[in-house]
């Protein structure tokens, strides 16, 4: 992409996680990059094109990060890796995020709102791991859940330290043990003595999707079976290992 359009965009993050999507508008924006409004829809046809642009690299991270983290072994492995992943992707993306979260109305919106919705259910899968129990789906979803508000409400505060503080509230809500007597993550790096799961651990397993493994994809009557299944109130880990696909796969599909 061209100097100009990355500066558009830029300037419309700020913007947008400022005084909101729909309060901002082109002309503010082209006045933002220094340019005419005609020059500013030569480059964008509208604001929801605007919109797409910076979103979708949040959820394509998003997804990449949950997808890895299906790959990375045993349900303990998996849940810290999902949670880790998500939490990079949003501190890397805290002005879209906030942009989000100041108009929940673009969250609503298609197809932004199926894939979050589709990459916050994977998650929850996820974090839960096989304790399918209604307090571990609870604790799995208060965690997913909670990941996004302390990268906006906290915007001052450097990444690193808020990572370890929002990992340090999830072990609290996943762990029965006390905190207290353990000591925060934050407390456990700056003396060296790393909790277990301050440190994201390796993905193990073999490569899903277009790099080999399990098919990235469903085939037609693949998914007619899948959909089929899931109305019948089989869970999503049971329909994907009967197909033998990712759990993100059978979320992809039934999204569609």
């Amino acid at each position: 992409m061209s100097p100009t359009p990355q500066r558009i965009l830029a300037a419309s993050r700020a913007l947008f996680a400022a005084r909101g999507y729909r309060a901002t508008s082109m002309q503010a924006i082209a006045d933002q990059v220094g340019i005419t409004k005609a020059a500013l829809y030569y480059h964008f046809a509208s604001k929801d094109e605007l919109l797409r642009h910076l979103t979708l690299p949040l959820l394509d991270e998003l997804e990449n990060v949950l997808a890895e983290a299906e790959s990375a072994g045993d349900p303990e492995a998996v849940r810290w890796c999902a949670i880790e992943g998500y939490i990079d992707v949003y501190l890397h993306h805290r002005e879209t995020l906030l942009m989000l979260v100041r108009d929940m109305t673009l969250l609503v919106q298609a197809p932004v709102a199926d894939r979050f919705r589709a990459a916050m259910a994977l998650a929850n899968d996820l974090v839960c791991g096989p304790d399918r129990s209604l307090e571990g789906r609870v604790r799995a979803a208060q965690v997913v859940a909670g990941l996004s508000d302390p990268v906006v409400l906290f915007m001052n505060v450097p990444p690193e330290r808020l990572k370890l503080l929002i990992l340090d509230g999830a072990r609290a809500l996943l762990t029965r043990s006390d905190p207290a007597r353990e000591g925060t993550a934050e407390e456990s790096a700056r003396t060296g003595r790393h909790a277990e799961v301050t440190s994201r651990p390796p993905a193990r397993g073999r490569p899903r999707g277009r790099s080999g493994g399990r098919p990235a994809a469903l085939t037609g009557p693949e998914a007619e079976q899948a959909r089929a299944l899931y109305a019948a109130g089989r869970p999503v880990p049971e329909i994907a290992d009967r197909l033998n696909v990712s759990r993100a796969t059978v979320y992809r599909c039934l999204k569609n």
